[in-house]
């Protein structure tokens, strides 16, 4: 583990078993501990909890950023370039649609950055980004 204190982010599911065929599986996340309700995964470090509540599981509400409608509640990573590029080529290959394609964002400016958008299949927005220059995360 590293010498960041790692982050743990419970959210609804609609199904427990496509949660783990698309984080367990698809993410390559290994999992943890379980019930009959929720389930653990190792999120490069994290800790993530899907819970059973499909109740809870909603559409987010997005804001244009750079041109994209960017869902409002999201969670995700900021990857190395190479582990970015990567997981987009494996996400295509698996036929994901993505709410926002990967490409680059703020081109030429202090943020500018590889990302991309896409949906659990329970409906979750998760973004994943890159950086060419990983100093650059909180550049103004």
């Amino acid at each position: 583990m590293s010498s960041m204190p790692p982050f743990h982010l419970a959210f609804p599911v609609t199904s427990l078993a496509r949660a783990r065929a698309f984080y367990g599986e698809l993410l390559g996340c290994p999992e943890g501990r379980s019930s009959a309700d929720w389930v653990d995964f190792d999120f490069h470090g994290h800790q993530i909890v899907a819970h059973l509540a499909p109740e809870e599981v909603r559409a987010a509400a997005t804001h244009d950023v750079d041109g994209d409608a960017v869902p409002v509640r999201h969670f995700g990573l900021v990857l190395p370039m190479a582990e970015w590029q990567a997981l987009a080529d494996r996400l295509r290959a698996a036929g994901v649609r993505f709410l926002v394609e990967p490409h680059l964002r703020f081109v030429g400016l202090p943020g500018e950055q590889a990302t991309m958008f896409l949906r659990d299949p329970c409906g979750n927005a998760l973004e994943f980004k890159a950086f060419a220059d990983p100093s650059r995360l909180f550049a103004r």
